[in-house]
């Protein structure tokens, strides 16, 4: 069933989910981000090494993928205005659990719960985007990851200075609170009937009889694509400030690389939001973007410290634009919202569970080789990877059924 035509919101209530939908997407990464900055911190107080502390990343990107490919029967139980608060509350609880439970046990399991938020909102939250906002969807997706993206620049800045406040497990349930007010947000706009399916229970008894994704090879080589440029955002959140720490920077000077390696990253994805209509072939913006990411690599390799400010810059807008544009991508290939839904769940599913790997990787690496630049060279492999892949998805080509 096409639901392109399904009734859009008013001026206002439109604009009260859009702020809703940003202020969700302000608490995807904050759980994530804040880690990097304290690592060393929790490392001493909980006697991890780098492959465990790894884990606290790893986990709730892999979540974000098993989550992202179970979420069809998920939205059939629960439809998009449940499924999205749930996502919401466990995000909140489990950043609340991190002031009780926080050894190690305690704090792997709350990666795994704050991974099956996550992938309850970044699953549902672009369906009700592509069928409220049709004709401004690239700007609203772009508003979208760059609240995600805002969440993860402000959570890496603050969280050595919550630390020296409140100690390393009460910076880290801190983020509890935004993640509340975000679920009660929600709960209002979504009140507007754009926020659900118009007929969820035909949508559940399959009214989509079309060709399965995993039988379309289309549909698997944006898996890949996904997951590489997902990987280099996920490899840099969990270990370039412990990076910094191993040359001796302060943990406040690498939280704020950090911090502002994503606001560089913000910066991409208001670009992105802002001018990718004019763009219909997105492989021009996509190139762009891996080559700024490879030259910010490249000095992160040789001049980490001495070019700290312009690799920061290079890094975040490159990378901060892959990640929308690479939801674009999947996005633009179906026409009908829950179906193009469907689409992205399932290429991030397999996506995150490759993303998830890079940080383990990296990880590994530090614990055997006492540094990370191994890692950031494999990354850059990765980018040129994924660029590569890009150049088959011209416009005008095969769409997805």
């Amino acid at each position: 069933m096409d639901q392109s035509n399904a009734s859009q919101p008013s001026r206002g209530a439109g604009l009260l989910l859009a702020a809703a939908i940003f202020a969700l997407a302000l608490n995807l990464r904050p759980a994530m981000a804040a880690v990097g900055p304290l690592l060393d911190l929790i490392e001493a107080a909980t006697g991890m090494d780098s492959t465990t502390a790894s884990l606290l990343t790893t986990l709730p990107v892999a979540m974000i993928g098993v989550g992202a490919l179970s979420i069809r029967p998920l939205r059939r139980r629960l439809g998009e205005r449940k499924g999205i608060l749930l996502g919401a509350v466990l995000i909140g609880l489990s950043c609340l659990a991190r002031a009780i439970f926080d050894g190690t046990a305690g704090l792997i399991a709350s990666a795994v719960v704050v991974g099956i938020g996550v992938a309850l909102i970044q699953a549902l939250a672009p369906v009700v985007i592509k069928r409220a906002f049709p004709t401004r969807f690239g700007t609203v997706m772009g508003v979208y990851t760059t609240g995600i993206m805002g969440g993860a620049a402000v959570a890496a800045a603050t969280a050595a200075g919550w630390a020296e406040a409140v100690g390393w497990a009460g910076a880290l349930a801190l983020w509890a609170v935004p993640a509340f007010l975000a679920a009660v947000v929600w709960m209002i706009a979504a009140r507007d009937p754009a926020a659900e399916e118009p007929n969820r229970v035909a949508v559940a008894e399959g009214t989509h009889p079309e060709l399965p994704f995993w039988k379309q090879p289309r549909a698997w080589a944006l898996v890949p694509i996904l997951g590489l440029g997902t990987s280099a955002y996920t490899l840099v959140l969990a270990w370039l400030p412990p990076y910094y720490v191993d040359m001796g920077q302060a943990r406040t000077t690498a939280g704020f690389l950090l911090s502002g390696m994503t606001g560089a990253e913000v910066l991409a994805g208001v670009l992105v939001s802002l001018f990718i209509a004019r763009f219909p072939d997105r492989r021009g913006p996509m190139l762009a973007a891996v080559a700024l990411a490879l030259i910010g690599l490249a000095g992160l390799v040789l001049a980490p410290v001495s070019l700290a400010i312009p690799v920061m810059l290079l890094l975040g807008l490159g990378i901060g634009a892959v990640f929308p544009l690479t939801l674009i991508l999947a996005m633009d290939q179906i026409d009908d919202p829950v179906r193009s839904g469907d689409l992205l769940a399932f290429v991030q599913g397999g996506g995150y569970i490759i993303a998830s790997l890079s940080p383990l990787a990296a990880g590994l690496l530090r614990d055997r080789l006492s540094d990370l630049s191994q890692a950031w060279t494999l990354m850059g492999l990765g980018l040129v990877a994924m660029a590569a892949m890009t150049l088959a998805f011209k416009p005008g080509g095969a769409k997805l059924q």
